[in-house]
């Protein structure tokens, strides 16, 4: 069976698609929430759209102790409060997958606009945040939270990596790519999530305009990116 994931702040849009369409790949799943109430709810909700899914549902640091790979799905202005709370729980060998965006909505802006972030973008804030050991990727920005939580929906999109180290980006990969209808590329070191996180405002107005829920796919590259 493969190792499960923990993915904090799960019971939210982005995370709970993630959850069921890993659940239903066949991988074991733990759903993080502030409330652990609220994660044995999503737990459920995965549970009963995926039945034959590994559901189960705790606060955010007990769901960060039970995984050597977490996604972090929280909003951009929890992110600083989520990981100052979850930095006694990771360790060593971890690694975050860190999926946040720092758009301007998380301080009463435009989804379509991103605020600067000093240490260049929401991951590299996440790299600074972490114990010393612990791997940080940065991924899913662009893949449509509807869409994943949608199991009747045939995705077919990439998912943009960004991280220093090829083994941890090819671990994200392992993952991601067991949900039918993900590629992973590699977009080079973390800090060119600086890049990467801006396509989700772009996609917002796309999304906006044409009524629709866009991805990216990136063309000529060989079969095994």
């Amino acid at each position: 069976m493969p190792d499960r994931v923990s993915i904090i702040g799960g019971s939210g849009a982005l995370g709970f698609g993630l959850a069921v369409r890993l659940g239903r790949a066949g991988v074991p799943v733990v759903i993080g929430s502030r409330d652990a109430g609220r994660a044995e709810e999503a737990a459920a909700r995965a549970a009963a759209a995926v039945p034959d899914g590994s559901f189960e549902g705790f606060d955010n640091a007990s769901a960060a102790g039970r995984a050597e790979l977490l996604v972090l799905s929280v909003p951009f202005r929890s992110q600083s409060e989520t990981l100052t709370n979850l930095r006694a729980h990771l360790r060593p060998g971890q690694l975050v997958v860190d999926a946040s965006v720092p758009l301007a909505a998380a301080i009463s802006g435009k989804a379509t606009r991103t605020i600067g972030i000093w240490q260049g973008s929401a991951a590299q804030q996440v790299a600074e945040m972490v114990p010393e050991g612990v791997g940080v990727v940065s991924a899913l920005h662009t893949v449509s939270a509807a869409l994943l939580g949608d199991l009747d929906h045939a995705l077919d999109e990439d998912v943009l990596l960004c991280g220093d180290k090829r083994a941890d980006k090819d671990r994200v990969t392992a993952l991601v790519e067991r949900i039918d209808g993900l590629r992973c590329v590699d977009c080079g070191k973390l800090e060119m999530a600086r890049l990467t996180e801006q396509l989700t405002p772009l996609l917002i107005g796309v999304n906006i305009r044409y009524k629709t829920h866009a991805g990216i796919r990136i063309t000529g590259l060989p079969e095994r990116a």
